[in-house]
């Protein structure tokens, strides 16, 4: 073990400063054995440390490596298992409890003890010793020179004392007198012997002279202990004398103390009455106020504020623990409790009045906006009625009972006031709305003075097409379908119209607006959602401030629960419960008037809602303004799907020309009154959808008609509607049908090109057949030039075909073409003369191409046409001028 301990100090601990004390051979507890050494060790350096350090040996070679080190005050104590008998197991408790099993007792024994020193030498006794014996901690006390190997190192460490500056001051100073001490060492020994001796005998001289000092020092002593003996028993009887003071001087602080602590008691009952003088006393002239004062005039009012806030003060004071239990406390509260209730009282009374008489007033006011279309301003009534807000906020907050009846009561008579009032205004609305048809009663069928309309869509399914001549009055009896006419009082109507339903949702805006700002305020409710205080009874439903029997218990219920802002939505709902209910009739009468009407209240009501929204998106007026426009919006797209309906039902002449058809033109007035209702307004994407819907529907009823009709082409019908649309179209610029203006050109000019190529087949129908067989022949593969040599086309037939057609017959043949072309085309679209132009164009064509199959087929024969080119254009010229 002494060599292991050798070359461990060597190899390990030498090269990191430390000193290698004491050593163990241990293998962990319970697991195979893996042996290992436990050294304790400290440093050489001061402050010195000591440690724990595991060295395990490696297992590549035959060396030793340091595997673990703990600090030694990291130790928390120390377990033997067992004093009395030998065991090699042991416990060292760190951050967690290590368990060994040395390889001997004694190994084990010797480690502990070293543990031990060094706990009592640098820790203070701070690590805990469990099981261990007595007897081995009793033989680690360091004795003399009877030290332990560990032990010995350490004591010669700690004895060594460095000299001080004095100290080597004196020495150097000795060996400076000593010159030889450096060279002759013992000679310099014998000089300090001999004058130790000297130093000795002076000494011992000295005390021998000084003895009879001695004995005079001990007989002064004596007397001094004789004197502190008498001073001794002075100071007893003293004491003697003071005890009883000190009895009377308790006897006094007793009482001052009491004394401090009535003043103390005296100083807080005095806080407390205080509080509750300053806190629950109300003043003679607020008592007034609550009784008696005037709940009429200004300052009566303010007065009754100030009492009633005052009153609100004291009864929500924060009483201190035992304040209830005091008689005077009691009587005050219910003194509060009965002003509160008489006041309370008297303001519901009061308020109550007030409803009724400023409803009867408001009502006298009546007749004089009957024949206006306006209603009747409610400031004056809301204002006088605001200066009682706070006194509202008061029984909201002390009398949640009276409050809601109250509020009921209010909703009451505002509800049969608004109810006359909205109803004389609608009134108003609907004899100035049937009055813009008054001129045009006839054709609405507006009989009597019941107001009913009776159009004239039934007649107009079975509408037939009677001649050119009366196409006009056709279209504007198909407009009639849409309940539309371009004239002027048609116009002039459905401007006043615009007007009035303006006015009416103008008049009804503001309205509404005020008296919801109005119940915010008066009634104290936020517009922000918070949740209602619980102030209200619990037997609240069957009081008589109870919820009205009409409102059903679900709605009772969450009208209980529902925050403030619902109970605004509420209190709005019951009030105009009739607006939502005449705005319908309204938009229904306007409706059966015209049912284009739909498109202005659509803009309108779409303008208001949007304006609403941006005020408050969950006021009454946006919520009730967004459920009519459901129903315009619905009445607009009825309104599209009759159109597209009565497009089908058109049924045409089979007698006279077609022409432009009426849902043509109806559809060019259609977008034009569009266009300049929806300019800037927020649902054009209304009016795009259904501008898609009617021109799908005009293009297939187009086709439609252009299939069935008997007198006229099918290829001008398609052609003077289709121009007529790409037209319309092209002025409007309306962006969302782009694509249908370029289909309804492109289908204009096919139909246009048909038509041309059809007629001109007929003034040369000979020689045109003469060259269709001409073509026919090479594309069966007869070469060009020997076609001259069939019989059918050989070159004197061609001289007696083209001999049929000189210039004057040919003239004569286009004169006859103009008069059909004509007779087949409506003046109205002055398509004409572009459908003569080209046909001389194709005429032209034609006649190179007729010029180029005789070059081609029969060369050098000097065959040319009767007429030339010049001829054709001087035809065209004179016959289009002639007529």
């Amino acid at each position: 073990m002494t060599a292991i301990k050798h070359a461990l100090q060597r190899d390990i601990f030498t090269p990191n400063d430390e000193r290698l004390l004491s050593i163990v051979n241990v293998c962990k507890a319970g697991k195979k054995k893996k042996n290992c050494f436990l050294c304790a060790t400290v440093t050489t350096e001061r402050p010195v440390q000591v440690k724990v350090v595991k060295v395990k040996k490696s297992d590549k070679g035959d060396f030793y490596k340091r595997q673990m080190a703990w600090e030694l005050r990291d130790l928390a104590e120390v377990d033997a298992k067992d004093a009395s008998k030998e065991n090699p197991e042991f416990d060292l408790h760190f951050e967690k409890v290590y368990r060994w099993v040395a390889s001997s007792t004694a190994e084990k024994n010797s480690f502990i003890s070293c543990i031990w020193k060094l706990n009592q030498r640098y820790l203070r006794k701070k690590v805990e010793f469990v099981n261990v014996s007595s007897q081995l901690l009793e033989e680690s006390v360091p004795s003399g020179e009877s030290q332990s190997v560990a032990g010995g190192d350490e004591d010669a460490l700690d004895d060594y004392q460095e000299l001080n500056a004095r100290e080597e001051q004196d020495i150097e100073s000795m060996m400076e007198v000593c010159e030889y001490a450096i060279s002759n060492a013992e000679a310099f020994a014998e000089k300090l012997s001999r004058e130790l001796q000297v130093l000795d005998g002076a000494n011992i001289q000295s005390i021998m002279a000084s003895e009879k000092q001695v004995n005079i020092l001990m007989q002064l002593l004596d007397e001094a202990l004789a004197e502190v003996d008498t001073i001794e028993g002075k100071l007893s009887s003293y004491e003697e004398m003071l005890q009883s003071v000190k009895e009377q001087m308790d006897q006094i602080s007793q009482s001052n103390r009491l004394i401090q602590i009535s003043n103390t008691n005296n100083g807080k009952l005095l806080d407390e009455i205080q509080f509750l003088v300053n806190y629950m006393d109300l003043s003679k002239g607020h008592i007034r106020a609550l009784q008696d004062g005037d709940l009429s005039s200004p300052k009566g009012i303010e007065a009754c504020i100030n009492a009633s806030e005052a009153l609100l003060q004291c009864m929500n004071v924060a009483l201190r623990p035992g304040h209830d239990k005091l008689m005077a406390v009691k009587q005050q509260q219910h003194l509060f409790s009965e002003l509160r209730d008489t006041f309370a009282r008297r303001l519901t009374n009061h308020l109550n009045n007030v409803f009724v008489h400023q409803g009867h007033d408001q009502s006298s006011t009546l007749s004089q906006h009957t024949a206006e279309l306006t209603l009747p301003k409610h400031s004056p009534l809301h204002r006088d009625l605001l200066r009682y807000a706070k006194l509202m906020e008061w029984l909201k907050n002390t009398h949640r009972e009276k409050y809601e009846g109250l509020s009921r009561t209010y909703v009451d008579y505002m509800t049969r006031l608004y109810e006359r009032e909205i109803k004389d205004f609608f009134e108003v609305a609907k004899i100035k709305m049937a009055g813009t048809t008054k001129e045009a009663k006839g054709k609405f069928g507006l009989h009597g003075s019941s107001g009913k309309l009776t159009g004239s869509t039934s007649s107009l399914n079975k509408l037939t097409v009677q001649g050119s001549n009366s196409r006009r009055s056709q279209s504007s009896s198909l407009l009639d379908m849409g309940n539309m006419s371009a004239s002027d009082l048609d116009v002039a109507d459905r401007t006043k119209f615009d007007k009035i339903f303006e006015q009416v949702l103008s008049e009804l805006e503001p309205l509404c607006l005020a008296e919801q700002d109005f119940i915010s305020k008066f009634f104290k409710l936020q517009q922000h959602p918070t949740i209602t205080p619980p102030l209200a009874q619990p037997e609240m439903e069957d009081s008589d401030g109870g919820v009205p029997s009409r409102m059903p218990p679900q709605a009772e219920h969450r009208h209980s629960m529902s925050s403030e802002k619902d109970m605004v939505r509420l209190m709005m709902n019951k009030i105009f419960q009739s607006i939502e209910t005449e705005l319908n009739s309204l938009i229904a009468l306007g409706d059966k008037i015209d049912s284009f009407h739909s498109l202005y209240m659509l803009v309108k009501m779409s303008h208001h809602v949007w304006t609403a929204e941006n005020v408050d998106p969950a006021s009454y007026l946006s919520t009730t303004l967004g459920n009519v426009l459901v129903i315009v919006k619905r009445n607009f797209d009825k309104c599209i799907s009759g159109q597209i309906k009565q497009m089908e039902e058109v049924k045409i002449s089979k007698k006279s020309k077609v022409g432009i058809l009426p849902f043509v033109t109806g559809f060019e007035e259609f977008a034009e009154l569009a266009e300049t209702i929806f300019r800037n307004a927020e649902r054009r994407g209304d009016l795009d959808k259904a501008y898609v819907k009617l021109i799908r529907a005009v293009f297939m009823n187009v086709e439609k008609v252009a299939n069935e009709s008997q007198k006229t082409p099918r290829d001008v019908v398609m052609m003077e509607n289709f121009h007529h649309i790409f037209s319309t179209l092209s002025r409007l610029k309306i962006s969302c049908l782009e694509a249908e203006r370029r289909e309804a050109k492109h289908k204009y000019t096919d139909h246009l090109q048909s038509y041309v190529i059809n007629s001109l087949g007929q003034p040369l129908e000979k020689l045109n057949h003469f060259f269709e067989g001409v073509e026919a022949r090479v594309a069966q593969g007869v070469r060009e030039e020997e076609v001259s040599y069939q019989l059918a086309f050989n070159k004197q037939e061609l001289r007696k075909v083209i001999k049929e057609y000189p210039g004057k017959e040919v003239k004569k043949g286009l004169d006859n073409l103009y008069k059909k072309v004509d007779k087949h085309l409506c003046e109205e679209e002055s398509l004409l003369q572009v459908v003569w132009h080209s046909m001389q164009d194709e005429f032209i064509r034609q006649y190179k191409h007729f010029e180029g199959l005789i070059g081609r087929c029969y060369p050098g024969s000097g065959i040319t046409m009767e007429f030339t080119i010049q001829d054709m254009l001087e035809y065209f010229s004179s016959i289009a001028q002639s007529h």
